[in-house]
């Protein structure tokens, strides 16, 4: 398809974005609205096959009731000159494949906030009941200020209609994501779109994917067979812990990973919270390291007729004493003369009672033992 032409008598087609197997996607205008938009284009030979249009209508009119953050929206659908289109918002910047390629791997630190992102969007569909089945970078797209946005919500599942023999290359995407269900052919759960988070999580963090082959009959083996190698032995900087979860999430059995991207996101969040607390309390554990004043060069020494004491290594000597800081006395050291007066008053109120006493006795005795009786 050629630019600066209209579709739909509405779309108009501006410059090309990207392309891959199945669709070309294009930057184009909404002349109705008029804003800036994501027009996809699929194959022409998608497009004119009944049963995947139909599916592929359902597919978008599903992914249009999507609304999350961490989601493209999806605006229209349509056909016009025997192609299938759909159109979704503009989003500045590259999509993380891109990106990884053009920076290799990211820190814990900067892939920890947008796997979170990507959990967060699946996780919504996982709970409206869809299910990507496509995970992978290419369909995740980067904001210069680091907001990560899904995309291609429920194409593959559309691909899976057309025929059998092209499932292994297209419906399921690249075969370095799918999960081993996937790739034994059996149908795709939220679990499988987890461990395709794991594929993602394990190349943002080591820089590399943890299967490569040169067939996708081989790498369908290997999701189906082989462990992935222990992350920490390509990149020794990634935390046992978070080595832990990476490995739990590319099992391959499906209930032994996280059921749905939700949970998934959950212990990451957990796991970025606690290393973060634990850093700021290592920092507040240490105390700040002060650089003592400058002392005189001059060396004093004590006068000869004053002996110093010997001391054992058991007793401790008292840190030396600021120059600033005054000599602090007792009170009786800084006035023997001073008198607690609160002290004698209490003394002398209770000679006064004591003493008050001996009257009322004397009378009592008196009167029960009268004199001369």
């Amino acid at each position: 398809m050629t630019e600066n032409i209209l579709l739909n008598n509405r779309y108009q087609v501006e410059s090309r974005l990207g392309s891959g197997g199945m669709a070309t996607v294009y930057k184009g205008r909404d002349l109705m609205l008029e804003r800036a938009v994501a027009i996809k284009v699929l194959r022409e030979d998608y497009s004119s096959d009944p049963a995947f249009r139909e599916r592929f209508r359902q597919e978008a009119k599903a992914a249009a009731n999507l609304a999350h953050p961490s989601i493209i929206i999806i605006h229209d659908f349509g056909l016009d000159a025997g192609r299938l289109f759909i159109v979704m918002e503009y989003i500045p910047g590259a999509d993380l494949k891109s990106i990884l390629q053009s920076r290799g791997r990211f820190t814990v630190d900067e892939a920890l906030p947008l796997l979170i992102q990507a959990c967060a969007g699946i996780g919504y569909a996982h709970r409206a009941g869809l299910v990507h089945c496509d995970v992978k970078p290419q369909n995740m797209l980067v904001t210069p200020d680091n907001r990560l946005k899904v995309t291609d919500f429920g194409i593959a599942r559309a691909l899976a209609s057309i025929r059998p023999e092209e499932k292994s290359s297209v419906v399921w995407g690249s075969p370095q994501y799918f999960s081993p269900e996937q790739a034994a052919g059996s149908a795709p759960s939220p679990a499988s779109d987890v461990y395709s988070l794991g594929v993602v999580m394990y190349e943002m963090l080591t820089g590399r994917l943890p299967f490569t082959g040169d067939s996708s009959t081989d790498l369908s083996r290997q999701h189906r067979l082989e462990p992935p190698p222990p992350p920490r032995q390509l990149e020794p900087s990634i935390p046992p812990a978070l080595e832990e979860i990476m490995l739990k999430v590319l099992d391959k059995e499906p209930v032994a990973r996280y059921r749905t991207a939700d949970q998934l996101g959950r212990v990451l969040m957990t796991f970025s919270r606690t290393t973060t607390f634990s850093a700021v309390s290592e920092v507040v554990r240490t105390p700040p390291t002060t650089a003592s004043p400058a002392r005189p060069s001059v060396r004093q020494t004590p006068p000869p007729s004053v002996a110093r004491p010997a001391v054992s290594a058991s007793q401790t000597i008292p840190p030396p004493r600021p120059a600033s800081q005054p000599v602090q006395t007792s009170a009786t050291q800084e006035n023997p003369l001073d008198i607690d007066w609160g002290t004698w008053l209490l003394g002398l109120l209770a000679l006064v009672a004591v003493g008050g006493l001996i009257p009322f006795w004397l009378w009592i005795y008196l009167l029960y033992n009268p004199p001369g009786a």
